[in-house]
């Protein structure tokens, strides 16, 4: 072999030797970088799926609370519908008792409301001409406990569902069923939701 023929055969083996070299080298660098860009793609989904499902889980406890919140909106509504049709029952009840006892509870109903000084009592249209003889007696009995009171009927009547209005002088006291039920709705509501829900 000729010293050129050496020269080239080193330059040749020296050539491949690199090549090798550099190609593994690359190879490694791109096993490196492939590792990393599956650690790294590895991790997104991770991520991407730990916030899939926290969303999810968020989600289902967001309708999981309204579907609690409607629920109960529904509950208390249909209480309060029950409370409120208790309430206007027992008030059309009270106004369709026979003649004797509605007079009996307007006798109950004066007795706890006159003053003790004169007034009058207005009745509706409907009750006055259905009034019991000598209620105006029964109506002064039932106040004989109460100093100075005293009340007339009067010839005037009021545009109310049952009761009565009183008149002080410039004073009126609305005792018609109404404005009683009214006046006590709340402490009737509550009466009526212990007794139908506790």
């Amino acid at each position: 072999m000729t010293g050129l023929e050496k020269i080239i055969k080193h330059i040749e083996d020296d050539s491949a030797a690199i090549s090798k070299s550099i190609l593994s080298e690359a190879e490694k660098k791109a096993e490196e970088i492939i590792s990393a860009a599956k650690a790294e793609g590895e991790k997104k989904r991770a991520e991407i799926t730990e916030r899939s499902k926290l969303e999810v889980e968020a989600s289902l406890s967001r309708a999981e609370s309204a579907a609690l919140l409607r629920e109960k909106k529904v509950i208390l509504n249909t209480k309060q519908e029950i409370i409120e049709d208790v309430i206007t029952k027992a008030k059309e009840s009270l106004e369709k008792l026979p003649e004797n006892e509605y007079f009996d509870v307007i006798i109950n109903m004066v007795k706890k409301n006159a003053l003790n000084k004169p007034g009058f009592i207005l009745f509706s249209k409907e009750d006055k001409v259905r009034l019991p003889e000598q209620f105006q007696e029964r109506i002064q009995e039932a106040l004989t406990g109460k100093s100075g009171a005293a009340l007339t009927i009067s010839d005037e009547t009021r545009e109310i569902d049952g009761g009565f209005v009183l008149v002080y002088g410039d004073i009126e006291e609305n005792c018609s069923f109404d404005a009683l039920f009214l006046a006590a709705r709340e402490s009737l509501q509550d009466k009526v939701s212990k007794v139908l829900f506790d």
